[in-house]
């Protein structure tokens, strides 16, 4: 899976807050991936020199900090189990490490909420990721994660999904 061009930087999400955060939390797992630093390192960089500041003329919007800190932080703790788990949502002869460094950012921020995140809905997880998919990618990319997710989500979340109930409103904040 390639990235499209300009996939460094990804167009902001429409919404603020969570959605803004959730942009943030995939820039700042792929930057822990690819420049081997810690979570606070990155976390501390976002937030004293991304959110909310402008960058090459362009303001970026400031995450919703709590939601930021608690999802890159677990995200990054517990990388190996949410690989794990993503994984297994693969086809045959696919493995994490075939998949693009933003496509695993992505897909652990994304696993992180439906596991750690029960105040927002299943649905709302998988909506907000696959539109990021497509902020980063024009290819198959936002499908894979359209179906990984709701796989994952169908075993995290079981009951939540299988409720039949619209699920497509976060609460506050969402």
């Amino acid at each position: 899976m390639s990235a499209a061009p300009g996939a460094a930087r990804a167009p902001r999400p429409h919404g603020r807050g969570r959605s803004s955060a959730r942009l943030a939390c995939v820039q700042a797992l792929y930057q822990i991936e690819m420049a081997g630093q810690s979570a606070d390192e990155v976390i501390e960089e976002f937030l004293s020199h991304r959110a909310g500041h402008e960058i090459d003329g362009e303001r970026y919007a400031a995450p919703h900090r709590r939601h930021f800190e608690r999802t890159v932080r677990e995200a990054a703790a517990r990388a190996g189990e949410f690989d794990a788990l993503v994984a297994a949502t693969l086809a045959e002869r696919w493995s994490m490490e075939r998949l693009g460094a933003v496509v695993r950012a992505l897909m652990r921020a994304a696993t992180c909420e439906l596991a750690a995140c029960p105040d927002v809905p299943a649905r709302v997880v998988i909506d907000e990721y696959v539109e990021l998919a497509r902020a980063f990618y024009s290819g198959r990319e936002p499908a894979f994660v359209n179906g990984a997710l709701d796989s994952l989500a169908r075993r995290l979340r079981a009951a939540e999904m299988a409720d039949g109930r619209d699920h497509d409103r976060a609460p506050e904040g969402g």
